[in-house]
């Protein structure tokens, strides 16, 4: 006999097609993506061939990888159902995606106020943008999905809101009058990207996209590198590093909204969505700046906001 197929790994394969990616994957099994990347290469030397390929940003799956994805479900499908037949019951995992924004700053907390509130069950989080989290929600690949109101005909029930701030570096000046005003934002689709675009355009500006990124750190990233200014939700007030842009027109709050995948238990929509509301309910609007400035710095900049306010000044 030779080289066997190891059953980890095998779901490690089949999280990869149902989540979309090695690192999504990765978040949903509570691994390292150089693991999930490890558990690839490894059947690919079972194999002999290739499974996966880059297609630009993507990847997809070979012929065989393929041809190893329908075996691997199969196999996978035998041994859970073996298991049951032989007493062994395993702890119900219930997956929970989240959007980064309302995720990233208190998600030690919003993990433990869900397995306290779900006893028996084991939660699994998984971080991602609105959109992508609708779908997998749809596809039943996630068992509930907390995301930004951005996202239009989606349904679900609102269990908080945060507020939308203007965020900049701290040394970030806006153009002179005339000159475009450079954005940070979200690849499309995203709706907060719209809103941004709208409203600047609506005080006569031109926008100009500086940067694009696919998650929240790549916007930060690049709005901490003075490449522009962003319109972010932000849970916990302003991100460290940076300044809100009060110059600039309140653009309000977003809600969250709730979805959960079809054939969930309602007690269990319905416990968590109380449960979300009473913590970002709690959760504190802001916290003191750090712009780790200056005052001098800070003295000039805010010289220069008075004498150059953001309105319509095209």
């Amino acid at each position: 006999m030779g080289a066997l197929l190891d059953l980890v790994q095998l779901r490690t394969f089949v999280a990869i097609a149902e989540c979309g990616g090695f690192g999504r994957a990765a978040s949903a099994l509570r691994t390292s993506q150089p693991t999930v990347s490890q558990h690839v290469r490894s059947l690919e030397r079972v194999v002999g061939r290739p499974l996966v390929e880059r297609a630009g940003r993507l990847t997809r799956f070979t012929a065989a990888g393929e041809a190893l994805l329908a075996e691997a479900r199969r196999l996978l499908a035998a041994h859970d159902e073996a298991m049951c037949r032989l007493g062994a019951e395993p702890v119900p995992t219930l997956t929970v995606g989240a959007v980064e924004h309302a995720a990233s700053p208190v998600l030690p907390d919003l993990l433990t106020v869900l397995m306290s509130a779900l006893p028996g069950r084991d939660v699994v989080f998984r971080l991602d943008r609105s959109t992508v989290l609708a779908e997998a929600t749809l596809r039943g690949t996630v068992d509930m999905a907390l995301i930004l109101g951005a996202v239009a005909n989606v349904g679900g029930t609102e269990v908080g809101s945060l507020p939308l701030r203007w965020l900049a570096a701290p040394d970030w000046v806006p153009p002179a009058p005339g000159a475009p005003l450079p954005l940070v934002a979200f690849q499309e689709p995203c709706g907060l990207r719209q809103q941004a675009v709208g409203a600047l355009e609506r005080l006569g500006w031109i926008v100009r996209i500086t940067t694009e990124a696919a998650n929240l750190e790549g916007v930060l990233t690049a709005v901490r590198a003075r490449l522009g200014v962003a319109l972010m939700p932000t849970a916990c007030g302003v991100p460290p590093g940076l300044e809100e842009v009060r110059q600039l027109p309140p653009q309000g709050t977003l809600g969250l909204r709730l979805l959960s995948r079809q054939g969930l238990d309602p007690a269990i929509e319905a416990y968590a969505g109380d449960t979300l509301r009473a913590f970002f309910a709690e959760v504190p609007p802001s916290r003191p700046f750090l712009t780790g400035l200056p005052g001098g710095d800070r003295q000039r900049r805010d010289q220069y906001k008075t004498s150059h306010p953001i309105s319509n000044s095209n």
